[in-house]
């Protein structure tokens, strides 16, 4: 499904799933057009037969045409064209998270790096809940790797330090991800009470990435869409995305899935953000809005004080200077932050002058 803009030229077909091979469609979609890329390529896990449990069950294991390649050549030559076809759309601040296994993502970093992306972290996915290996003859597959990596070396590219850190009760978010796979009321069933889909990733993982590396608005394009979860997550943290999917048992699914997601208020989609982010307001605009007059009078916490002038300026005794400067002078420090050191006297009360600047963000917006 594309569509047009009045000019004829080809136009994003944004919030829908556009039914077809992930490698022709995204060549047909306008260059530099996508914020971040989501993709979960197929394994090739080079399954031979069935596989069963202790008790001779058959697992439900991934056997479909969809993942099956005849060479590692094959698969290589895939992975070049999709990665190729997606570069193509990324905007120069753009960039990509790839999901993989231990089967695949060997190659498709190697592919990565060939095809100008610059890997920025990969990322373990521990799963909390991981399937056994039932013949006990390997190590529990416990984990999938990410790879996140931006359109080329020295891009820039969207990174919401604090907001990860913020997920992460207030501590630096790490490389190691550790989540449970897709179980329950999340994991989507068909008719007849089956899985909808063998490899349908959790809404948390999704979310981690999404809040960390885009902003509301944001395009957000998944090639190997499956039933959805990118496009359920993109829809209720408010930004745009578009779905790629061939089959359409999944598509119907996602569908499905889809009309019932509601986007969070808008209050709700704000993340917390650096103080570097925030509009910069020089302490002179307070003395330009009469939050604080020419002639009044800050103090540090020791009572040392310093008039202000009429040009944003302080001076203290031979000291004149920014409210930095004077503040770094008084304490004979190579440098000091002028907004935590000094305060204002309002009604007997000491008032630190950075509430008077959060007072002017806050009108900004």
């Amino acid at each position: 499904m594309k569509t047009m803009t009045k000019s004829g030229a080809a136009a994003l077909p944004l919030n829908s799933i556009v039914s077809g091979d992930c490698i022709e469609v995204m060549r047909s979609l306008p260059e530099a057009s996508v914020d971040l890329i989501f993709a979960d390529p197929p394994y090739n896990l080079q399954l031979k037969g069935d596989l069963h449990r202790p008790d001779n069950s058959r697992v439900d294991a991934v056997d479909d045409a969809w993942d099956k390649f005849d060479t590692f050549a094959a698969y290589d030559r895939f992975t070049r064209e999709w990665l190729a076809a997606a570069r193509r759309l990324l905007k120069p601040h753009g960039a990509i998270w790839v999901i993989g296994s231990y089967h695949n993502i060997f190659r498709v970093g190697a592919a990565l790096q060939d095809a100008g992306y610059w890997i920025l972290n990969d990322v373990v996915w521990r799963k909390s809940n991981p399937m056994p290996n039932f013949r006990g003859k390997r190590l529990t597959n416990a984990h999938e790797t990410m790879i996140w990596a931006s359109k080329s070396e020295g891009a820039k590219y969207t990174f919401n330090y604090e907001a990860l850190k913020a997920l992460n009760d207030g501590v630096q978010m790490r490389s190691d991800w550790v989540l449970p796979i897709c179980t329950g009321h999340e994991r989507l069933k068909d008719e007849r009470g089956e899985k909808a889909h063998p490899t349908q990733k959790p809404q948390s993982l999704l979310h981690r990435v999404m809040v960390g590396c885009t902003k509301p608005g944001d395009v957000v394009l998944d090639p190997f869409f499956g039933t959805g979860t990118t496009g359920a997550v993109a829809k209720m943290l408010g930004r745009d995305w578009i779905g790629i999917e061939r089959d359409a048992g999944y598509i119907k699914a996602a569908e499905a899935r889809l009309a019932k997601v509601r986007k969070y208020d808008r209050d709700a989609l704000v993340v917390s953000t650096s103080k570097r982010a925030e509009p910069r307001i020089p302490f002179g605009q307070l003395v330009e809005r009469g939050l604080l007059r020419p002639g009044e009078m800050l103090v540090n916490a020791r009572g040392k004080q310093a008039k202000v002038r009429a040009d944003g300026t302080l001076i203290a005794d031979d000291v004149r200077g920014s409210i930095h400067q004077v503040g770094a002078a008084i304490e004979g420090a190579p440098s000091c932050n002028g907004w935590t050191y000094w305060s204002f006297s309002r009604d007997g009360q000491k008032v630190p002058i950075d509430l008077l600047r959060q007072q002017l963000r806050a009108e900004l917006g």
